[in-house]
């Protein structure tokens, strides 16, 4: 692999990670929006749905984690 396809795969890598924090961020306040909620609301249709919101953040993260485990290795 020549230097500016390595160049550009480590901006590849640099963009991945900052989405990996983007994220992590919403991902933190969306739990914390979450754990604020009065317990009736938690247990109801909207907590559910902020549940599935954190969980989803959670795959993405995960999977972008996955991809620049791949940059890495190239």
């Amino acid at each position: 692999m020549n230097k500016d396809r390595r160049k550009r795969l480590g901006s590849a890598f640099d963009m991945v990670a900052k989405a990996k924090e983007i994220l992590e961020d919403v991902k933190a306040e969306e739990s914390e929006s979450y754990d604020n909620l009065p317990e009736q609301f938690r247990d109801g249709e909207r907590g559910e749905e902020m549940q599935g919101y954190i969980e989803m953040l959670e795959e993405a993260y995960n999977y972008l984690d996955d991809a620049n485990s791949v940059i890495e290795q190239i």
